[in-house]
């Protein structure tokens, strides 16, 4: 498996990160990789770590030890240039009621060097129609896409996402993830904080999973299946009777009945296990 390895090229590079409140270690030794134009997917359950984790990432919290590299730079030491290229998208903004949507963008990007075109950061967030429209009569929906529009005005090489989908419905949610689908095909590069793992299961290419201040798994939602020995489904029809396999190589097992049955198999099904069994299996083990 492909695990976290420091690298001058990496937008993220961090070693033996430790972050202690008093006589409490909230962080012990996280090691952590993330390269350029990759969306990382950070997982955990409440208290593991994730918050500090990523505020120590951002610039915003200074770090008990270890070291921590983003963008070249260390983020507790970082100047006005590295954080114009650092975005947030934070959970929720109650700020800039009456504002209009247009005028606070231009606002913000006026702040930066070299800002992306307002009007166009409005096409891309399907904002537009509504760059006159007072900030706090936006939808849900438009005011989540209005955090993301601020979040990459100032056209930063990465951009943290804290829960970005939180009671969204599932249109809404779905249309933002195409919109960070989107951002991640112009080479954007993301960290995902969240607890929805189908959403991190589709938007990252890969996860970390925090547990009790460590890294408990990191890498591609095969590499994590294999590393905690999640097996597959295979279900077929065999004499009318519905049969089922658990199998870590289900290729191979599907294979098999297929020499066996000398054709189609009946009624085939094969279940992959998802980033949700994973990781609700690994919560189980460590007893989180």
């Amino acid at each position: 498996m492909r695990g976290p390895a420091e690298t001058d090229t990496a937008a993220i590079a961090v070693r033996g990160l430790t972050m202690r409140y008093g006589d409490q270690d909230v962080l012990r030794g996280v090691d952590l990789t993330l390269e350029h134009g990759e969306v990382l997917a950070l997982l955990g359950p409440n208290g593991a770590g994730k918050t500090t984790t990523v505020e120590i990432l951002e610039g915003f919290r200074s770090r008990t030890d270890g070291e921590v590299r983003v963008l070249g730079k260390d983020p507790q030491r970082a100047d006005e240039e590295w954080r114009g290229q650092v975005g947030v998208v934070l959970q929720s903004w109650r700020d800039h009621a009456r504002w209009r949507v247009g005028e606070l963008l231009e606002h913000v990007a006026s702040y930066y060097p070299a800002p992306r075109s307002v009007a166009e950061t409005l096409e891309t967030l399907g904002l537009s129609a509504h760059a006159h429209q007072v900030c706090q009569r936006l939808s849900g929906g438009q005011r989540r896409r209005l955090d993301v529009a601020l979040g990459i005005i100032g056209d930063p090489r990465l951009l943290f996402l804290d829960e970005p989908t939180a009671g969204f419905d599932p249109v809404v949610r779905r249309e933002f993830h195409e919109l960070i689908e989107r951002l991640k095909e112009d080479g954007m590069t993301m960290v995902l904080t969240t607890h929805d793992l189908h959403e991190a299961e589709r938007l990252s290419d890969r996860t970390a999973v925090l547990i009790d201040g460590r890294i408990a798994a990191f890498g591609t939602g095969a590499e994590l299946a294999a590393e905690a020995r999640a097996q597959a489904r295979v279900v077929w029809t065999q004499d009318g009777v519905r049969r089922e396999e658990r199998t870590s190589d289900p290729s191979h097992y599907v294979w098999e009945l297929h020499r066996k049955h000398d054709g189609p198999i009946p009624g085939l099904e094969v279940h992959r296990p998802t980033l949700e069994d994973v990781y609700l299996r690994m919560i189980a083990e460590a007893g989180a």
